[in-house]
């Protein structure tokens, strides 16, 4: 007769829950599983999935009951730990949508705006297009299999533990962050120099031909000429945002590496050693 004790049925459930969560962390927040129309039955089976591939090669987990309070700790550990690395790579969609809002308010398109599913707030048509487009480059590179083989990566480099991660990789992904505006601008610097040249022209014109209506005018050719900069800068953006992916990807391997280091405690203070001598 077979028969199982309470320790291994916690030992099955938390060798499956732990590595689930992590992964469910990083399905929800990373763009492309984590968008609003996959629905969660779906996110949740693929992360089921995932979880029994993975967790057999997971390296040896620590003795807790799932339902204590340590075991529930480690939960909102490994969840974490997902959400961050899902949101490394979420932040270069963001960086794409950065650029597509200000190229879009450059041309007069501030006012075209539509609601955005995934922020819950609106979003503009040039931002959603480029949005589109960074999601067909992110399949075409199959930077969807290089971000789970990077999470599966970090189940060696951050093994599931219960002592608390080090706090430096979440200083680093804030640091990250920063390159939504950076990026953002340099992606739409062409559009930009292209327009504040029409909008010269239009001055210089415009001063030229006093009775000439600029708002009459002025708008379609920005709007024509923004729309041509996109048209013949597209194909160049391909290598850029590649470079992007592959740099979100690498932020989120070497998170992992960051949070399982621990920082380097000072040595004790050592009190004054009186010089020899007589005393006073």
């Amino acid at each position: 007769m077979i028969s199982f004790s309470t320790a291994d049925i916690n030992l099955w459930i938390a060798g499956l829950l732990w590595p689930l969560t992590r992964i469910l962390g990083l399905l929800a927040a990373s763009p492309l599983f984590g968008n609003s129309s996959v629905p969660a039955s779906v996110k949740i089976s693929l992360g089921v999935l995932l979880a029994m591939v993975v967790a057999p090669a997971v390296p040896p987990l620590p003795a807790a009951d799932p339902t204590s309070l340590a075991g529930l700790l480690i939960v909102l550990q490994e969840l974490l730990v997902g959400l961050a690395m899902g949101f490394s790579i979420r932040i270069v969609f963001a960086a794409v949508e950065m650029a597509g809002e200000i190229s879009s308010l450059t041309m007069g398109l501030g006012f075209a705006t539509f609601f955005d599913p995934n922020t819950q707030g609106r979003s503009s048509a040039i931002s959603q297009f480029l949005a589109l487009v960074a999601t067909m480059t992110f399949l075409a590179v199959n930077a969807h299999l290089v971000l789970l083989s990077a999470l599966v990566e970090s189940f060696y480099t951050l093994p599931v533990s219960a002592s608390p991660v080090y706090g430096g990789g979440f200083k680093q992904l804030a640091d990250w962050g920063g390159r939504i505006f950076s990026t953002g601008v340099q992606l739409s610097l062409p559009i930009v120099a292209a327009l504040l040249i029409t909008n010269v022209a239009l001055g210089i014109l415009t001063r030229a031909a006093p009775q000439l209506n600029l708002f009459g005018i002025g708008f379609p050719i920005t709007l024509g000429v923004g729309l041509l900069v996109i048209a013949m800068t597209l194909p160049y953006l391909a290598t850029p945002v590649q470079n992007l992916f592959l740099d979100g990807i690498e932020r989120a391997r070497l998170m992992p590496r960051t949070w399982s280091q621990r920082p380097p405690t000072a040595p004790p203070a050592s009190l004054p050693v009186r010089p020899p001598g007589p005393r006073p």
